[in-house]
């Protein structure tokens, strides 16, 4: 893994931004800065996104003639698993090298600590426990979740236990505090 790469996931996490670009930029915006090296999927007309190989961008509408308003993006680290040097799409490979087939989540934890960002845990919905574990940025609005523990029978590929599966903003307070109330109810009171 190579400085820079560690340096992206790093700067996605502190700002909330992939390249400057935040989870509200329209799909012009996003094609200005990532190209247009990319699928585009959509769920009838009002919900679509565009994978880039690593990063995600996801926009919806009210109605099929109503302009795209930016809802997320993500960072689909798990992808990198197979060790295709493509899969971070061309703009970030060009910008920061290779990126390694795991990005561990303490290394990433780490990081971000000596820079003054801290990441607290969140409770996981009781689908996804203790298969994967989160962790949240409060000032960026970013989560980052990594695998907690080996399910064989729904187990994410390749993919070790601690390493991250994927990054992602906005998580808002509110959806923070949903899952700390759902947890509570299941009587784990979070982590």
């Amino acid at each position: 893994m190579t400085p820079y790469s560690l340096a992206f996931y790093v700067d996605a996490v502190r700002t909330g931004t992939v390249l400057g670009l935040r989870p509200s930029d329209s799909p012009g915006r996003v094609a200005d800065v990532m190209g247009t090296d990319f699928a585009e999927n959509r769920a009838g007309k009002r919900a679509m996104f565009r994978d880039y190989g690593l990063a995600e961008f996801h926009w919806q509408r009210a109605a099929a003639g109503d302009p795209w308003s930016g809802h997320h993006f993500s960072l689909q680290v798990h992808r990198l698993v197979h060790g295709d040097r493509t899969a971070p799409g061309e703009v970030l490979g060009a910008r920061y090298g290779r990126f390694a087939p795991r990005l561990p989540f303490e290394k990433l934890r780490r990081l971000l600590d000596r820079r003054g960002v801290p990441l607290v845990e969140i409770p996981e919905p009781a689908a996804n426990a203790p298969r994967f574990r989160t962790f949240w940025q409060p000032g960026s609005l970013t989560a980052v979740h990594f695998i907690g523990a080996r399910d064989p029978h729904r187990a994410p590929g390749e993919l070790r236990v601690g390493d991250v599966y994927r990054i992602e903003a906005p998580v808002t307070a509110q959806q923070v505090a949903w899952r700390e109330e759902r947890a509570r109810g299941r009587g784990t009171g979070g982590r």
